[in-house]
């Protein structure tokens, strides 16, 4: 199978500040403990330069006046009235180049979305990408513009369908608000609970509107929800729905702060309910647009995006972190030197609480949109 990966060095140069739990370094880390596996270098994998998005293309979603207040923001001065547009807030500040940064993420996955829809290559990965929770005249959870709203606009510019997996820990609530009324894509977010979680939405009462109503699709999960739970609910949800949906294209957002040592969330996957899940949404992909997302642990990030990209290339690796990259980042905190976690599982009273809490979410959605 072909593929794709797209990266910039520049993404590694954009730093959202002292203190901000995003670090775009962690792109970097990622690029090149899969360089030191040796998997830039496979026969059918091409590595592609990432290019800014033009103007035009982010008009496909946001406003022109967002636009416009978020260029006037590129030279990393505050904004007068930037924060009616979400501008400036802590989570969201103002830095040299955010317009920039923005504008290359975006470039990235739409260059993956065109690669795909080509035919050039099965499958893409964007590990930049999947800033979901941008809204269409605001900033909102790390993100400036919302790359996966983008990309699959340009796709349905095609009269392509679409389905829309998201495993963040954090609700897609970006990209389920663009496409929440039509039915020509289907958004599905696996996720913590809202109850617990920003961006306090993604209830499974959330179905659509209109046209789109029962094309929208919420798997709020418990804190504490370990990989058997994860990848139940994954398995009882989403397989039944690509297959009714048939989507021409899958896009994933593949954040990883639902890890076990993320400090943002308060999930408890590893890379072993990770990598399942991720194969299964290979199988169920005819063509396959893979975007990053959230995740605050780097070493988190860096394996969990490893393993991602060696399974769009059917590559099992050894599970020995190579010495070189070992050596090349000794404050990193590779502590245990292993690509893989160690199996982890949630026991007790607990863990029965939260099983029947899982098991009734997906009866709900069972019956209302199944």
């Amino acid at each position: 199978m072909k593929t794709a990966f797209i990266y910039s060095d520049d993404f590694a140069k954009y730093d959202y500040g002292p203190g901000h739990p995003l670090k775009p370094f962690r792109l970097k880390l990622s690029h090149e403990l899969i360089q030191a596996y040796g998997l830039l270098s496979l026969t059918d994998a091409r590595i592609v330069e990432a290019k800014p998005a033009e103007e035009k293309d982010l008009l496909l979603y946001h406003s022109r006046d967002y636009i416009e207040v978020l260029k006037a923001a590129n030279s990393g001065r505050e904004i007068p009235g930037g924060e009616r547009y979400g501008i400036g807030f802590g989570d969201n500040p103002v830095f040299e180049g955010v317009f920039d940064w923005s504008r290359l993420v975006t470039g990235a996955s739409l260059q993956a979305a065109e690669l795909v829809d080509s035919g050039e290559v099965a499958a893409a990965f964007n590990i930049s990408g999947g800033l979901h929770h941008a809204l269409a005249s605001r900033a909102s959870g790390f993100c400036y513009i919302n790359d996966p709203v983008i990309a699959i606009s340009s796709l349905l510019k095609r009269g392509r369908r679409v389905a829309y997996i998201d495993i963040d820990a954090h609700h897609g609530d970006g990209v389920q608000e663009a496409f929440y009324r039509t039915d020509k894509v289907l958004t599905i977010s696996l996720h913590e609970s809202g109850r617990y979680l920003f961006p306090g939405t993604g209830f499974e009462s959330e179905t659509g509107e209109g046209k789109g109503e029962g094309y929208s699709v919420n798997v709020p999960l418990p804190p504490s929800c370990d990989d058997e739970l994860f990848v139940y609910a994954f398995n009882e949800i989403v397989p039944p729905l690509i297959g009714r949906f048939g989507p021409d294209i899958v896009v994933s957002q593949l954040g990883v702060d639902s890890f076990l040592t993320d400090p943002l969330a308060h999930l408890n996957y590893t890379t072993n309910g990770f990598c399942e899940v991720v194969r299964k949404i290979q199988e169920l992909s005819p063509r396959w647009i893979a975007l990053g997302g959230g995740g605050y642990e780097i070493t988190n990030v860096a394996r969990a995006w490893t393993l991602a990209w060696a399974i769009m290339n059917t590559i099992d690796l050894p599970d020995e972190l190579p010495e070189a990259f070992l050596e090349q980042h000794p404050l990193e905190g590779f502590r245990s030197g292993k690509l893989r976690d160690e199996p982890y599982r949630e026991e007790g009273p607990d863990k029965e609480i939260m099983r029947r809490h899982v098991t009734k979410v997906v009866t709900r959605i069972r019956d209302q949109v199944l």
